[in-house]
């Protein structure tokens, strides 16, 4: 039932793997719930039905966040269904999501990634050597997860790196000379031990590296470096955001670098670089009032 709508999200939308993944999950799940088999029967399906479907998700403990996805699957779905002139009737017009949370986003401080205290994390080995880049390539460039295991070693320059975002959206970050010979030297050990791949970060015979694998790696060193409840890869991206706020970047130009759609998706880190203007304020100010 799905088949063509995921070729549709995939050719068409461009959507990436990962959402597509997460779409098809949300979907079979709510035509489970529905106890639809046949295209035609989206049509008996009411936004009051949808609605008691959103009392269930809430019921079973998911997220605001989470049910918002599914709903967007939902939404989704059904104008395509439209599109293809599928079904008449769209129930989802009249559905509106819960509001999300509002919690900004973790991030670690520079103190505790100064190089020198980093360096005496890694093993001496290849293995410690590529995760020493995974660590670096995240912080310093704010790729996402997905766009670092597609990372090509053809798309890799002295003073620049090109990925493929969201949506197969391609952007030039720029990267220091540092960090250009770190990625240049580890690419050469890996072809000596792995043999040669048109990734930048592989397996063995080429193959990429899984999702899973980079987590535990970013666990492993940023649970050692800070005392950050949450991780992950994704902290790391917020933590190259602030920190280039911080320091004067502006948020069209950060907007640019992370690969945002638009800018209210940047704003959110203005609020983090905000608290540390206050700091500092209140520091140094005559009239701050701490000292």
């Amino acid at each position: 039932m799905l088949d063509n709508f995921i070729i549709y999200l995939t050719t068409e939308k461009r959507y990436s793997q990962h959402t597509i993944d997460a779409y098809e999950r949300d979907l079979s799940q709510f035509i489970a719930y529905a106890e639809v088999e046949k295209i035609n029967e989206f049509n008996d399906l009411s936004s009051t039905f949808i609605r008691g479907w959103i009392v269930k998700l809430f019921e079973d403990k998911k997220k605001a966040k989470s049910i918002n996805r599914k709903l967007a699957a939902l939404r989704t779905f059904y104008k395509w269904l439209r599109k293809e002139e599928l079904v008449t009737n769209n129930p989802m017009t009249k559905i509106q999501g819960p509001k999300n949370e509002k919690r900004l986003p973790a991030f670690a401080k520079e103190s505790e990634l100064q190089t020198e205290k980093l360096d005496e994390m890694y093993a001496d080995s290849i293995e410690g050597k590529r995760d020493k880049l995974i660590f670096e390539m995240f912080y310093q460039t704010g790729i996402r997860l997905s766009e670092l295991i597609d990372l090509r070693v053809q798309n890799i320059s002295n003073e620049s790196i090109k990925v493929i975002g969201k949506r197969n959206k391609e952007r030039i970050i720029p990267i220091s000379k540092e960090l250009y010979h770190e990625v240049h030297s580890y690419i050469q050990l890996k072809n000596n031990y792995l043999g040669e791949s048109i990734f930048v970060f592989s397996l063995k015979f080429g193959k990429k590296l899984y999702p899973m694998l980079v987590y535990r790696i970013i666990n492993q060193y940023l649970s050692l470096a800070t005392n950050l409840d949450k991780t992950s890869p994704h902290v790391l991206r917020h933590t190259f955001a602030t920190h280039m706020l911080n320091r004067g970047t502006g948020l069209e130009t950060l907007k640019d670098l992370l690969g945002h759609a638009n800018l209210s998706a940047t704003q959110v880190y203005t609020h983090n670089s905000f608290a540390q203007l206050t700091a500092i304020y209140s520091h140094t100010h005559p009239r701050g009032g701490k000292k």
